[in-house]
C-alpha cells in the first residue's frame, strides 16, 4: 500500500490482510479496517521538521520497501498533528460525580446518600451543594469546601467528625434539646419518653435531633392521640426512628390494642437504669 503525502484532515482507509489471506497468495484484505498509524516527529539543526513512520510500526505493515513520510516544513507538520488530533492524556481519570442541593440540619449533619455527613456545627441550618463521587462526599457553601468525607454505606447512619461538633455541646443542647423535650410533653409523655430513649441511645444526643423533630412534626398531620399510641408501640418493639414512627401510624398499627404492661403503662425511666453510653 502506498503511503500518501501527508496533509490536515487526511483519512487512511487500509484494508488489512490477515496471514491466512497472505498465505493464500492475496494481496488487498476484502473489507477496510481502522487503522492507527503511529508518527515520530524529529526537527532538524536547518529548522526543519522530519514526520515518519516509526521503524518498528512499518516492519510490522510490511512498509519497509515503501517510503516513509516526506519532510515538511514546521507549520506544515505541526498542522498534520493537530489534525489527528494529538493531546496527551490527563493526569487525573476522569471521576463521575452528582451534585446535589441541600440544606444542613440542626444537628450539623447532612443528608447524602441515605447518610448523614457532619460539617463544621456553625453552619447548621445553611443552604449547601454536595458533590458526590462514589468515593468521598465533599460539601460546599457558597462555592468553598466546608467539609469532606469518605463516603460510606447508607443505612440511615452518622459520619461525624469530631471537629466539626462545638467544643461545649451546652448552650446549642440547652436550647435544641430542651425544646425537643417541651414539644414531646405536650404531645404525651409516651411521646417525651420515646425522644428522651432515642437522645440517650445515640453517641451523640445532637445526632438524635432530627428523628426527634421528624416525630414530633407528625403530630400536625396525623394529631397527638395517634402519635401517642405509635410512640407507646414503639417503645414496646424496640423501634428508635423516625421512619418506624411514620410506618406504625401509615399502616394504623396505633388503634391496634398495645400489649399489656406489668405497670400503669408509662414508660420506665429511672436515673439507676444505665443507657448505653455509660458502657462507652
Amino acid at each position: 500500500m502506498a503511503i500518501p503525502t501527508p496533509e490536515p484532515g487526511l483519512i487512511i482507509s487500509y484494508a488489512y490482510v490477515w496471514d491466512h489471506e497472505a498465505q493464500a497468495g492475496q494481496e488487498e484484505g476484502r473489507k477496510d479496517r481502522p487503522c492507527v498509524i503511529a508518527l515520530a516527529v524529529e526537527r532538524q539543526q536547518d529548522g526543519e521538521t522530519l514526520v515518519t513512520v516509526l521503524r518498528a510500526v512499518k516492519k510490522h505493515l510490511g512498509l519497509d520497501d515503501e517510503r516513509s513520510w516526506n519532510t515538511s516544513p514546521p507549520l506544515q507538520a505541526a498542522t498534520a498533528i493537530r489534525g489527528f488530533a494529538l493531546k496527551p492524556l490527563p493526569i487525573d481519570a476522569y471521576v463521575f460525580c452528582e451534585w446535589r442541593r441541600c440544606r444542613v440540619g440542626l444537628d450539623y449533619h447532612v443528608d447524602a446518600g441515605s447518610r448523614y455527613y457532619s460539617v463544621p456545627y456553625r453552619f447548621a441550618r445553611a443552604d449547601i451543594d454536595v458533590r458526590l463521587t462514589a468515593r468521598t462526599v465533599e460539601i460546599f457553601l457558597k462555592g468553598e469546601r466546608i467539609a469532606a468525607h469518605m463516603r460510606m454505606s447508607g443505612n440511615r447512619k452518622h459520619t461525624t467528625v469530631a471537629e466539626h461538633m462545638p467544643s461545649s455541646h451546652r448552650r446549642y443542647a440547652g436550647w435544641t434539646m430542651e425544646r425537643i423535650r417541651a414539644d414531646a410533653r405536650l404531645i404525651g409523655p409516651a411521646t417525651a419518653s420515646l425522644c428522651e430513649l432515642i437522645l440517650e441511645q445515640r453517641p451523640h444526643p445532637e445526632q438524635g435531633f432530627r428523628a426527634c423533630l421528624g416525630i414530633v412534626r407528625l403530630a400536625g398531620p396525623y394529631g397527638a392521640e395517634r402519635l401517642e399510641g405509635a410512640a407507646e408501640r414503639a417503645i414496646d418493639i424496640g423501634a428508635r426512628t423516625y421512619g418506624s414512627i411514620k410506618s406504625i401510624l401509615d399502616n394504623n398499627l396505633d388503634r391496634r390494642p398495645a400489649q399489656k404492661r406489668a405497670t400503669d403503662g408509662t414508660p420506665i425511666l429511672h436515673a439507676n437504669i444505665r443507657g448505653s453510653r455509660y458502657y462507652n
